[in-house]
């Protein structure tokens, strides 16, 4: 693939989402699974687009206003009511899922332990843009969509910081337990003030105009620049711009924002996020046709199958709680929460960004790919049969 792109290729790009767009809707299939074929279908066309599919680019590009788009319909005082449940997710949940992964790729597939371990945590990361776009298609509201969003969004920050642990001990660096829980700490934290210091200073500026061209203006600053400046310092540009969204979702003072730049600001994100959705999920599926699962059978399966594992591993023990600690959680919303755990951009740029160094990095590489079109295909084409069954969706979506 090639390291340029052109305005022409976006056009080809955009046009083609436009299309898969309508077909999706027609169709009734996932608008994701759609782009995702439609990009494996384009990879093989003679004027195929030589676009780069790197971590930068995912990092620098997509996910700041992907996640911003979803944290800012989060609101605080339903979030509040879950947030230990939600809490308890995203730390056990995650460690256990990533545990089981990495001891299933060690023991089934022989990889050696920092491998392992490195795919475990990054692959552990769930993708909150494929699960939020059924949501939002079959018109559930309420907690289960909260759960599933809120959960998703906090999922991606915690399993980058465990991928950054990981790659730190992978890459030989000195570590023990302290220095293990200050990194931990260190990296939410930084990157959860942050996104409130971002936040804070766009809306002071904000409540001093409007114009709803410069509110519009000011929330893409506080997207894209609560995660630079994370990342900048080595904290988590995830959680930073996650926290910029909610900051900015919840602030619903005139002396902040007006009404007429809260619509506009909302409009303008649906956009961005359908843009940059559209864009990813293409690209995926191009990139997904260069790969060659056959050489690779083995680890892929074994991965498709302990993805799965360990994400039951995180949902059921932890929602057993529920009830006992926190506000009860329903069986059907347990399955939605276990089968809506898809994988993505954030595990496909981590697994991109592994030093060239990493033992086994194209084998993880591939099996990252294969786990993602496993996710879209047939965990992202089964939702809305799953959430129908479960009798989730409102009677006027039936």
């Amino acid at each position: 693939m090639g390291n340029g792109i052109t305005i022409e290729q976006i056009e080809l790009l955009l046009l083609l989402a436009a299309v898969v767009a309508i077909v999706a809707r027609r169709l009734h299939i996932p608008y994701s699974a759609g782009l995702m074929f439609a990009g494996v279908i384009l990879a093989f066309l003679p004027f195929a687009p030589e676009m780069p599919f790197t971590k930068e680019l995912i990092f620098s590009a997509f996910l700041p206003p992907l996640i911003f788009e979803a944290s800012i319909y989060i609101r605080w005082h339903e979030l509040r009511r879950d947030l230990p449940l939600l809490l308890v997710l995203v730390t056990l949940g995650l460690m256990l899922s990533a545990a089981l992964t990495a001891a299933g790729m060690h023991f089934l597939v022989g990889w050696g332990w920092s491998s392992a371990a490195l795919f475990g945590t990054l692959i552990a990361a769930t993708d909150p843009v494929s699960v939020i776009s059924t949501l939002k298609e079959t018109g559930i509201h309420g907690r289960l969509r909260l759960l599933v969003e809120a959960e998703s969004l906090f999922n991606d920050g915690t399993a980058a910081v465990a991928f950054g642990v990981a790659l730190m001990i992978a890459s030989g660096g000195s570590w023990n337990a302290f220095t293990i829980t200050q990194a931990l700490l260190t990296t939410v934290s930084g990157g959860l003030f942050c996104g409130a210091l971002v936040a804070g200073g766009v809306l002071l500026i904000a409540g001093r105009t409007e114009d709803h061209l410069v509110e519009i203006t000011l929330t893409t600053i506080a997207a894209y620049g609560s995660f630079l400046l994370a990342e900048h310092f080595h904290l988590s540009g995830v959680l930073a711009t996650m926290t910029a969204g909610v900051v900015i979702g919840n602030s619903g003072s005139p002396r902040t924002m007006s009404a007429k730049g809260r619509i506009a600001v909302e409009s303008f994100w649906e956009y961005v996020a359908f843009v940059a959705n559209s864009l990813i999920f293409i690209l995926i599926g191009i990139y997904e046709a260069t790969q060659n699962f056959q050489k690779a059978l083995l680890p892929v399966v074994a991965g498709i199958v302990l993805v799965l594992m360990g994400r039951a591993a995180a949902i059921y023990p932890c929602c057993a709680l529920s009830g006992r600690f926190f506000p009860p959680v329903r069986m059907g919303d347990r399955h939605v929460l276990f089968w809506g755990g898809l994988r993505g951009a954030l595990a496909l740029a981590l697994a991109l960004g592994l030093p060239p160094e990493i033992t086994d990095k194209e084998e993880i590489v591939t099996v990252a790919f294969a786990v993602v079109a496993f996710s879209i295909f047939v965990q992202g084409a089964t939702m809305d049969p799953l959430l129908r069954r479960l009798g989730a969706i409102p009677p006027e979506h039936h």
